[in-house]
């Protein structure tokens, strides 16, 4: 597992991100069991602690379940791995959309070209 840690965000924020963007990716399967919170912050890197509270937030979320003392799982509520790739989708179209409002871009032109990229697949980002 590898993630890239930004310093703007806690990291078992940025964590818990991670976890939702393989999910939503299906690279995290449902039912899948995760690394126990001490190899997690073994593969990662991070404070035993972080990862703990990563995981206790991802309980919270619904995004993953532990029982007694069995490995944790990824969830196989469709309600919450529906609404995983909803809020990551959401997030990202504010963050475009404040980014490029203040350029006033007719909204069908901004359509037209989000299709158009979309379909050739040429999505990069820019200064790499």
């Amino acid at each position: 597992m590898n993630v890239n840690f930004n310093k703007r965000d806690p990291l078992y924020e940025q964590v818990v991100r991670h976890f939702k963007e393989e999910i939503a990716a299906g690279t995290l399967a449902p039912g899948q069991e995760v690394p126990s919170r001490r190899e997690l912050a073994n593969q990662l890197k991070i404070n035993p602690n972080t990862a703990q509270r990563a995981y206790k937030k991802m309980e919270e979320q619904g995004l993953i379940s532990t029982k007694s003392n069995s490995p944790s799982k990824i969830t196989e509520d469709q309600t919450v791995l529906g609404a995983i790739q909803t809020e990551l989708l959401e997030e990202a179209i504010f963050s475009f959309i404040s980014a490029i409002r203040p350029i006033r871009v007719p909204l069908d032109k901004v359509i037209g070209l989000i299709k158009k990229t979309y379909a050739s697949g040429e999505v990069s980002e820019k200064g790499e």
